[in-house]
């Protein structure tokens, strides 16, 4: 899965991170390398130090919000092109 160790070290780091909840973090492997108070500001950052390499910017969130989707049609058979 991309970006499994970012997504882990967000998890780890989370309890402190709360304290700037809607700001926006920086994350390189198991590295929260910054805060910052804009999305645009951490991609910035991200590409400067980091190029095409994987990173992870997300908005810290002390809940997550949990989106339930379910199917109220019946799903329509794919049609073969010729």
């Amino acid at each position: 899965m991309a970006l499994e160790r970012e997504l882990a070290a967000y998890e780890a780091n989370l309890e402190t991170l709360k304290a700037q909840e809607g700001k926006f973090v920086l994350i390189k492997g198991d590295d929260v390398i910054d805060v910052f108070t804009s999305y645009e500001d951490a991609i910035k950052e991200g590409y400067q130090k980091f190029g095409l390499e994987p990173f992870l910017v997300r908005q810290i969130r002390a809940l997550e919000q949990v989106h339930f989707i379910t199917r109220f049609i019946e799903p329509r058979p794919v049609e073969a092109t010729a």
